[in-house]
């Protein structure tokens, strides 16, 4: 199995369980973004049904990667293809990542505002965005010293 293969397949993993996580398991994902005392809030049913968002966003991203690793197109055999996938899957991950950096320079959960980003579930996503973002980033780069 090549590099660029374990890539898309850990792409299809992360962004298909993006999905369940968010669309699927949305009372869960309130447990990660609302402290206890705050789950009672009325707003907190329109918070748990809108990081639905979140997984539609993830699912076709984590179908577009299991479509190219199972089926490998025509149209992404050449390399200036895959190098525009995978910089492409890079900024998906980097975005996730990214918009995680303020709070954690907040300080992570402040009050009832963010959520804990340096603890549990939620370093759990930062470090595999990071990650990822890393191995998408390093198999484009592997294309372009290739080409």
């Amino acid at each position: 199995m090549r590099l660029s293969d374990v890539v898309l397949l850990l792409n299809a993993l992360w962004f298909g369980g993006a999905f369940i996580q968010f669309s699927i398991a949305q009372s869960n994902t309130l447990k990660i973004l609302l402290p206890r005392e705050e789950r009672g809030n009325p707003i907190a049913p329109t918070l748990a049904a809108s990081v639905a968002f979140l997984g539609g966003m993830n699912l076709p991203i984590g179908l577009l990667s299991l479509y190219l690793l199972a089926a490998r197109p025509l149209f992404f055999q050449p390399i200036e293809a895959q190098l525009a996938l995978f910089l492409f899957f890079a900024a998906c991950h980097f975005s996730q990542f990214a918009y995680n950096l303020p709070v954690l320079m907040r300080g992570g959960r402040v009050g009832v505002a963010y959520w804990p980003v340096l603890k549990g579930p939620m370093l759990r996503i930062f470090v595999i965005d990071a990650v990822l973002f890393a191995a998408n980033l390093g198999a484009a780069l592997l294309l372009v010293s290739r080409s």
